[in-house]
């Protein structure tokens, strides 16, 4: 049975950044979204959740007009995207996909003034904003002192930050990102993911982000919005999403959701064959 969990109004901004009506996203004519209806925070993190295949990234790619509607449309500020030019996009939406892939030898500062393609004309020259904006970027991603580094000599955590940087180079207000901790070492997970809640907090950039680790989407996320098999099953705060009813309809497994000791969200323990074990021979 599906769970629609209503929309807080209070702990989210009333004016949402993205908006998507009765959405339609299809792969050579698979569909793997039917008829979305969400709404997207404004200046809130917003994590989307599910099992692989679910349909998130499609989900991300659909929000940044990277894959095209069978149906149905994005509202980016109340206008469709897809009427909008593709600078006029990238000017105000930034995408950051799963496990980018540079040319072999572009250094940092290479790679982060690409950000800022979206800002310049036919014969605009490099200029003093685009320089601020780069080296901005650097210093708010801590990655001033590798700037002159090739991307390609750095560990998985620094090249994530110099992706990132790119992306605030953009100087977007939105930023998506496609499972921006995978294939990371848990230090460098919370290093990512602190970074990603700084940027929300002192700049109120508008963050939405796939997480597979529902912990640390009920930690850092303001909103959460639970997938499965391309239907929305929940959608609001943590404290409302994360429940063992929706662990069990999204992931097909049980849990128990404790409080967090540390920043006090939801907490979701999952039950295995061992812990059912362990718990029957006490």
């Amino acid at each position: 049975m599906t769970i629609i969990t209503p929309i807080n109004s209070d702990s989210i901004n009333s004016e949402p950044a993205l908006t998507t009506r009765k959405l339609t996203l299809a792969y050579d004519q698979a569909i793997v979204l039917n008829e979305l209806d969400l709404a997207i925070p404004s200046g809130k993190i917003t994590a989307l959740v599910g099992s692989n295949g679910c349909g998130k990234s499609t989900l991300l790619r659909g929000l940044a007009r990277l894959l095209k509607p069978v149906k149905g449309t994005v509202y980016l500020d109340s206008a469709s995207i897809f009427k909008l030019s593709t600078k006029e996009v990238a000017k105000r939406l930034g995408m950051l996909p799963q496990s980018p892939v540079a040319p072999e030898g572009l250094t940092v500062r290479e790679l982060v003034a690409q950000g800022r393609y979206p800002h310049q004309g036919w014969l605009q020259q490099w200029s003093e904003e685009d320089e601020r904006f780069t080296e901005q970027a650097l210093a708010i991603t801590k990655m001033t002192e590798l700037a002159e580094r090739p991307l390609d000599s750095l560990s998985g955590g620094q090249r994530q930050r110099a992706w990132i940087a790119m992306a605030l180079a953009q100087n977007t207000a939105i930023l998506l990102l496609d499972e921006p901790t995978t294939f990371l070492d848990l230090a460098y997970q919370i290093e990512i993911l602190d970074l990603l809640y700084d940027l929300n907090q002192v700049e109120e950039r508008t963050i939405v982000m796939v997480l597979h680790d529902l912990n640390q989407a009920c930690r850092y996320a303001d909103f959460i919005i639970a997938l499965r098999k391309g239907q929305i099953v929940a959608q609001g705060v943590p404290t409302d999403v994360m429940t063992e009813g929706m662990v069990r309809e999204v992931f097909d497994v049980e849990s128990r959701i404790v409080k967090d000791p540390v920043s006090g969200t939801p907490m979701c323990i999952p039950i295995g064959r061992r812990s059912r074990s362990s718990t029957s021979n006490n």
